[in-house]
């Protein structure tokens, strides 16, 4: 009886932080709120839920890739939808995005079905940040309340894209110091990484750890041999298109098992090994974060959905500024 009293304790002051972190950042943004579309839309996360669900059903990978849409849209510009736009600077054909965000024609069918709804109303900013709740929730992460509001941004920024954007090359203070320039911090760091515990990347982006492959050994020593091994079948040949899942032992279930490999040197990327592995300033204090995810999925949960909405919160367009596009992929 103790202990599910203790359980249930933890779970409420768990809610009650992310609801009060996000009422914070509320009145501290302005105008975004978790009722925006209450009166205009009142349907408007069933319509994108809907959405994401069925494209999920046909690709699970796709939670992972909405997810890091919203991600790699937010540190650049702020949380604007300007990864979405077409052009000559559009941040797709940026080095962090080409050949690897995905999900846009998820979008446009979700922009689509709200236009029908109700026209001219929520923003692509806003899509891509119900997507990627979606995305986590329908993969059996947490559920937090996502602020709304936001209007889209009228401008892409590809050499933001390549400057502003965390890489998986990065050593770990070069990643804190991004996060850090767009007001997010360490345990962000940390915990918004716990979102490779779905999703795949390619070989272009870890074969920098691996041997060549006239022997199972790793250039990386902070790579697991077996792992290493692996790994170098899968990428023999020189493919760097071939993907990998992030986190092999549940590529699609969101959990903390992403966490646990990294006590064993099983993270694929060296900037998700680095932080149980570094030796970089600052490294106590990530390595101490992943130790209690990996034991705590509870925690990594709460956290997550509270740095989601700090994420979500990075520099939105609000009230007159941007526009409400009718179409994600160009300004009206």
């Amino acid at each position: 009886m103790e202990r599910n009293s203790s359980c249930r304790d933890t779970i409420m002051s768990c809610l009650l932080a992310v609801l009060a972190a996000a009422a914070v950042l509320a009145v501290a943004r302005g105008q975004l709120t978790d009722d925006f579309y209450d009166g205009c839309c009142p349907h408007a996360e069933d319509i994108v839920k809907a959405r994401v669900s069925a494209a999920m059903k046909a690709e699970p990978r796709m939670g992972a890739s909405l997810l890091r849409l919203h991600f790699h849209d937010c540190f650049v510009n702020g949380c604007d939808g300007s990864i979405l736009l077409d052009g000559n600077n559009t941040e797709k054909l940026a080095a962090p995005n080409l050949n690897s965000v995905r999900g846009f024609e998820v979008v446009d069918a979700i922009k689509a079905d709200l236009e029908k709804a109700c026209p001219g109303v929520v923003s692509c900013a806003d899509i891509l940040a119900i997507a990627a709740k979606y995305g986590v929730l329908l993969s059996g992460g947490p559920d937090y309340d996502v602020l709304l509001g936001r209007r889209d941004g009228l401008v892409a920024n590809q050499s933001g894209a390549n400057s502003n954007l965390p890489s998986p090359f990065d050593p770990i203070n070069t990643i804190t110091n991004k996060f850090n320039d767009v007001g997010l911090n360490t345990t962000d760091v940390v915990v918004l990484s716990g979102g490779h515990t779905i999703g795949r990347a390619r070989c272009a982006l870890f074969s920098n750890r691996l041997s060549n492959f006239s022997t199972t050994s790793s250039v990386d020593p902070t790579l697991n041999s077996s792992l290493a091994s692996s790994l170098q079948t899968l990428c023999q040949g020189g493919d760097g298109n071939q993907t990998a899942a992030l986190d092999a032992g549940s590529a699609d279930t969101f959990d903390n098992h992403y966490y646990q490999n990294l006590l064993t040197q099983r993270g694929l990327l060296s900037s998700d090994q680095g932080l149980f592995s570094s030796t970089d300033d600052g490294a106590a204090a990530t390595k101490a974060l992943v130790q209690a995810y990996s034991a705590n999925s509870q925690r990594f949960f709460c956290d997550f959905g509270r740095s989601m909405v700090k994420m979500g919160n990075i520099s939105p367009l609000t009230g007159s500024a941007g526009q409400i596009r009718k179409n994600c992929r160009a300004v009206n």
